[in-house]
């Protein structure tokens, strides 16, 4: 026999939706860039669309893994340098934007402690 059915209420089991989830992220942020098999399917892709547009997209992306992964690293070696550059221009634009954040919060921190000294100070002032 096995052991008791599990008695999880609904509120214990809910996950976060596609919509929680994009809002919780600050759309202001870089995007990730994609990697050398997605810049080779994005290429794959276009030119597959134009010589066989009625093709659907899941025999498309079969016939695109495929490919890919019978391709020698010589002939992966153009998409894995142009996922190298985005990868670093996406770096920096981390970098800038990180920079830009901390900038922020450090302006809204003086910002709001200079409000509570100066709240305090009226405080103080009408308290004697």
């Amino acid at each position: 026999m096995r052991g008791p059915k599990s008695t999880a209420t609904i509120a214990d089991t809910t996950k976060k939706t596609k919509t929680d989830a994009a809002s919780s992220k600050n759309s202001g942020a870089p995007r990730r860039p994609p990697t050398a098999f997605f810049i080779f399917m994005e290429q794959f892709r276009k030119d597959n669309k134009e010589n066989f547009p009625d093709n659907k997209s899941v025999s498309v992306a079969k016939e695109c893994g495929a490919t890919w992964k019978y391709m020698s690293d010589s002939e992966k070696a153009p998409y894995v340098a142009k996922a190298a550059k985005k990868k670093a221009e996406y770096e920096i634009a981390m970098k800038l934007y990180l920079n830009d954040e901390i900038n922020e919060s450090a302006s809204t921190l003086k910002s709001s402690s200079s409000l509570n000294t100066h709240g305090d100070v009226e405080r103080e002032a009408a308290s004697s």
